[in-house]
């Protein structure tokens, strides 16, 4: 009968418990096309040899000898060897699935978590001690932007000095060595989808000495922040990642050493706050991160296609794709091609009202999309965003970061043929345009 030696490793595991992807310098200008990594990525067999991984439904896990227990505890022994103590601390399904996201972002290391802002949270808290400062730009998910005004300052006496991510002369005076500690930004900003200059914001901050963290929700196979620069990578994985609107989690993407005193018994803020992602959602999003790329695809060649004729429709539109953004050749310069400018797109309609108005008919008239918070979905998402995702930020703060009243963000989907959709909206713009039906459907 076999039996399970304490020490030896599983067939094809690493030393290194997260390793996955192939190394490159962070500033490269071969940049490894994300899909290919993942393609690269070690694969996990499921447990009678199964294509897909197995689900480890364990909250704890035996051991063969009284010895081995003291030794994982004492750090002897971990997932790297495939010892396992309890799944708070590491979980071999959710494991894989960080292998995945390290391969995906190019990093040395990833870590799943429960939702994106528990990744937000874990990360800062780790990254800075009370007393601690953050640099962040104005111009942010309207949770992650309440976390830093509010939360931290009061319970841990970490500060933020929030400015315009363009202006980096602003960024440079805002970082202070030996006080500030992360910059932190979006590669695409929500909502308003300003881009972010990544290598040139992380040469800034590394010139200092300060951390960079960059959200690449809005971007996924897009831009790859870690291979132009940055430090750490973060994903609301609910959003493009899940692409089913049916799931809840987060990722931090980063070095070894990071992520791995994130998970420190003693300090670790992941270990000892536990968000802990269920395995059943690792397995679900192990299984659709390899068509990640044929998603985002077509989430931006429609983005690119309804963009163009909003604006020819005298719509005033906002999309980093179009020539006329302020920012389309920052994100031309860091985007990999073959994935378009994103699947996310704003129409300003000047005023709450006349936002409401659009975004009723859209679905209630003309099936074009749904009003929903969130994006990522092969529907296309509506909200408007002052009065939604951004509504944590005061007047003064949503002039500040360019947010109207009227913004109308829309996550672009895919379902139904690009021409029905189309349509669709046309029909729901041309009854805006008819005073007769201003409070119909």
């Amino acid at each position: 009968m076999a039996t399970l030696n304490p020490t030896k490793k599983r067939p094809g595991s690493s030393d290194d418990p997260f390793s996955a992807a192939k190394k490159h310098h962070p500033l490269s200008p071969h940049v490894e096309d994300p899909v290919a990594a993942l393609a690269n990525a070690r694969h996990e067999f499921g447990e009678h040899g199964g294509v897909n991984m197995s689900i480890e439904a364990s909250a704890t896990f035996t051991v063969m000898e009284p010895e081995t227990m003291r030794r994982m505890f004492a750090g002897e022994l971990g997932p790297d060897r495939d010892f396992f103590i309890y799944s708070r601390h590491f979980n071999p399904t959710v494991l894989g699935l960080g292998r995945l996201m390290a391969a995906m972002e190019g990093t040395e290391a990833a870590y799943c978590t429960a939702s994106g802002m528990s990744a937000v949270s874990a990360v800062l808290l780790q990254l800075c001690s009370s007393g601690g400062h953050v640099v962040a730009s104005r111009t942010l998910y309207g949770g992650t932007h309440t976390l830093l005004a509010n939360f931290l300052p009061r319970t841990c006496n970490i500060t933020t000095s929030f400015v315009d991510i363009r202006d980096h002369e602003a960024v440079r005076r805002a970082m202070v060595p030996g006080r500030t500690n992360v910059l932190y930004f979006e590669t695409i900003s929500n909502p308003t989808l300003t881009v972010a200059n990544v290598p040139e914001l992380c040469r800034m901050a590394h010139d200092k000495g300060i951390t960079v963290v960059v959200d690449n929700t809005f971007s996924p196979m897009l831009v790859s922040p870690a291979r132009l620069g940055a430090d750490v990578v973060l994903h609301s994985m609910s959003k493009f990642i899940s692409g089913g609107a049916d799931l809840i989690a987060g990722a931090v993407c980063g070095p070894a050493s990071l992520v791995n005193s994130m998970m420190d018994t003693h300090q670790g803020s992941l270990m000892l706050l536990g968000p802990t992602m269920n395995p059943k959602v690792a397995s679900e999003l192990a299984g659709r991160l390899p068509h990640l790329g044929l998603r985002m695809k077509e989430h931006s060649n429609r983005a690119l296609v309804y963009a163009t004729r909003m604006q020819k429709a005298g719509l005033k539109v906002i999309y980093p794709g179009l020539e006329d953004h302020p920012d389309h050749d920052t994100l031309k310069s860091m985007a990999i091609k073959e994935y378009g400018y994103g699947g996310l797109l704003c129409v300003d309609m000047g005023t709450e009202e006349r936002a409401n108005r659009l975004m009723n008919l859209l679905q209630n008239c003309c099936q074009f999309g749904l009003m929903a918070v969130s994006l990522g979905y092969y529907e296309t998402l509506m909200s408007c965003s002052g009065s939604s995702t951004s509504s944590e930020l005061s007047q003064e703060e949503k002039e500040l970061a360019g947010i109207s009243p009227g913004l109308v963000r829309m996550s672009i989907g895919f379902n139904g043929t690009l021409e029905q959709k189309w349509s669709q909206f046309e029909k729901a713009l041309s009854r805006m345009q008819d005073p007769n039906l201003f409070n119909k459907v």
